[in-house]
C-alpha cells in the first residue's frame, strides 16, 4: 500500500478514537454513494455529522482542510442526501473536517464543525 494511503487509513483511525471520546456514535466509515466517498457518518445528539479527514505528512503546501473542493462537496452533499433517505434519518445534518499534520514524529488534530455548507 502506498505512504500516503496508509497515512490517510491511520489519520481516519485517529479522527475515529478523537469523535468516539467525545461521544460520538459512529455509524459508518467510508461509505460509498456513486462517486463520493465520505470518510466518516457518526451522530452525536440529533446531529449527523458527516466527517471529511485530511492528513497531510506536513503543512508544507497549506493547511489540509484547504484541500476540500467545491466538487468534493457536492459528491459529499449528494451521499448524504441519499444516505439519510435510505435510512429514513430526521436529523439535522453537519459538514465537519478533522485536520490531521504530522509533526516530526506527533500527530496535531483540529475538528472543524460546520466546516462547510452545502446549498
Amino acid at each position: 500500500m502506498a505512504e500516503h494511503n496508509e497515512l490517510g487509513e491511520l489519520g481516519e483511525d485517529m479522527a475515529v478514537d478523537f469523535l468516539q471520546k467525545k461521544g460520538y456514535e459512529i455509524l459508518e466509515r467510508n461509505y460509498r454513494y456513486r462517486k463520493a466517498e465520505v470518510d466518516i457518518l457518526a451522530k452525536t445528539d440529533d446531529v449527523l455529522a458527516v466527517i471529511e479527514v485530511k492528513t497531510r505528512s506536513s503543512a508544507f503546501f497549506g493547511d489540509p482542510q484547504d484541500f476540500v473542493k467545491p466538487k468534493q462537496i457536492q459528491r459529499l452533499v449528494t451521499a448524504v442526501d441519499a444516505y439519510v433517505a435510505n435510512n429514513n434519518l430526521d436529523l439535522e445534518v453537519r459538514f465537519d473536517i478533522i485536520a490531521i499534520v504530522k509533526t516530526n514524529k506527533k500527530f496535531e488534530l483540529e475538528h472543524l464543525e460546520n466546516a462547510f455548507y452545502h446549498f
